[in-house]
């Protein structure tokens, strides 16, 4: 459906597995078994103020009452299952704790501002469910996730591959009255902690041993089998676009393969310079065919490696040593190596 977000399936997701089974499983069952239960979930921030029923704070923002809250949510949570995979479920985890944390004091204060500016009383109107997090996932996705023309229509305007979650989110940010206070306090906090403001990744993150528990005890539960080789389908509709997706395709196996013989080999104790063997997809997207044969029979340099991705790399559990080589095998570019060490 969205090509930005790789292969499909929610391998090495469990967390992002989680999030789409249960809040979706008790949604239904609230709305269709139990509705005499849902005032227990209904996120009012003036009973909260008033009678100090702190516990909404936590109800409230767990379980969407609204059906196409969840749906929208539900969706958009699938498709950034990516920032799970590339940085581990514990930093996904602490990203959305810390986003979940700072957007509740974020609604406190734009309630109170637009009941001060414009006089009107929303805090008993605030949409329930897992909103806010969702929201502040757009930061990351908007500064971190390449943007891919696909089509272009009407002269300027282009369809890219993230051109239909941006449209997804704008529909969620539409469902309801006062659903946009949640929608601007989620991306403020979802800038302030990946800005590292205030260190706040530090101070709101989920601890090592809390990690270690989940992942002993309810990752096996959600985890999910490694997908079998599928060719995915892009939105290009001219054979152009396909035929591009169709090379991407087979450079994305070429080093696939490539990659595992040279993992095999330096378990034997050889090495193998990945430049020789194969060059940069960057090189070859825009040449022909021919073009690309020539290429691959000349040597070129050995390419200068970014330690700052290979430091991001050795943070997601990788030795140094295949950090490098997915790098250079994947001429720097960090979601390409990234992939190539998951699926290894």
């Amino acid at each position: 459906m969205f090509t930005s977000t790789g292969s499909s399936g929610l391998y090495k997701a469990p967390l992002s597995k989680g999030l789409l089974l249960v809040p979706s499983a008790l949604s239904l069952l609230l709305a269709l078994l139990l509705p005499h239960c849902q005032r227990f979930f209904v996120y009012d921030l003036q009973a909260v103020k008033d009678d100090f029923q702190i516990w909404r704070l936590i109800c409230g923002r767990i379980i969407c009452l609204d059906l196409k809250d969840t749906f929208c949510s539900s969706l958009l949570i699938y498709n950034f299952r990516i920032f799970e995979r590339r940085y581990g479920s514990r930093k996904f985890a602490s990203f959305l704790l810390g986003s979940w944390v700072l957007s509740a004091l974020v609604d406190f204060v734009l309630v109170e501002a637009v009941w001060y500016f414009f006089g009107i009383a929303a805090a008993g109107n605030l949409p329930s469910g897992f909103l806010a997090p969702v929201f502040a996932l757009f930061v990351p996705f908007y500064c971190s996730i390449p943007r891919i023309q696909v089509a272009q229509i009407l002269g300027p305007l282009s369809i890219t591959n993230k051109t239909l979650i941006y449209i997804l989110g704008l529909q969620l940010f539409t469902s309801g009255s006062y659903i946009w206070i949640v929608a601007i306090s989620g991306l403020a906090s979802g800038i302030c902690y990946n800005s590292q403001v205030f260190r706040l990744h530090q101070v709101l993150c989920i601890p090592t041993w809390v990690a270690k528990f989940f992942s002993w005890t309810l990752e096996p539960i959600f985890s999910s089998a490694e997908p079998a080789t599928e060719a995915r389908i892009g939105m290009g509709a001219t054979v152009d676009i396909q035929r591009q997706q169709r090379m991407e395709l087979l450079d994305r196996q070429l080093m696939l393969s490539q990659f595992a013989q040279v993992r095999q080999q330096r378990q034997q104790g050889g090495m193998i310079n990945w430049n020789r063997l194969f060059p940069p997809l960057r090189q070859r997207r825009n040449i022909n065919y021919q073009d690309g044969r020539r290429s691959e029979q000349q040597a070129s340099p050995p390419l200068e490696v970014s330690e700052e991705q290979v430091a991001r790399l050795m943070e997601m559990g990788f030795s140094r040593g295949d950090a490098l080589e997915a790098l250079r095998a994947s001429n720097n570019d960090l979601n390409v190596a990234t992939n190539f060490l998951l699926q290894h």
